[in-house]
């Protein structure tokens, strides 16, 4: 069963921000889609399993970003 994670990032300005955080984001095992709103910093990762946020917190950040 899916489940459904909200992070909220800070510092995306634009679709090249965007695409950033979703290629970091679903590299974590177990994540089948990410949905970003750009104009609140919504992140929302659907997964298989239960998200560790540290993992989470590391691909944003290796991103470029961070989380809020």
């Amino acid at each position: 069963m899916s489940q459904t994670s909200t992070y909220t990032v800070t510092g995306m300005t634009c679709g090249h921000c965007v695409a950033s955080v979703t290629e970091e984001v679903q590299e974590i095992p177990g994540v089948e889609d990410v949905a970003v709103d750009l104009p609140t910093g919504a992140v929302t990762i659907t997964s298989t399993e239960p998200l560790d946020d540290a993992a989470v917190k590391a691909a944003v950040e290796e991103a470029g970003y961070h989380l809020a």
